[in-house]
Parts: C-alpha cells; structure tokens; sequence
C-alpha cells in the first residue's frame, strides 16, 4: 500500500518554499531541488500519511 503513497510531498524531509518567482520544492535530507511526485528509496512518510497506510492494511 506504501506505493500509493510514495512520494515526495508525503515524506517528512519535503519542504515547500513560496517565493517571489513561485513555488520551490526542496529535499532537507538530501540538499536539493526536487518536485512533490519524485519518488527516492529514502522515503520516510509523515505521521498522517504512516497513519493512512496502516488504515488501509498495508
């Protein structure tokens, strides 16, 4: 079930920054720009999201 999940915007080291020239999504963990659907094996979900995945069984 994880995989429906999977993603960056999910992950607890996603930050979402707005600035002048718009939305800039970065990666805390690993120092870089990334975008909300890019998936990486370092994934560690957000509290809610672990929550919704034990809900649904997997």
């Amino acid at each position: 079930m994880s995989r429906d999940f999977h993603a960056c915007a999910t992950c607890v080291h996603f930050e979402a920054l707005k600035l002048e020239s718009g939305m800039s999504y970065r990666c805390s963990r690993l120092g870089f720009e990334t975008r909300p659907d890019y998936k990486f094996n370092c994934w560690e979900p957000k509290s809610h999201i672990k929550k919704l995945i034990d809900k649904q069984g997997g």
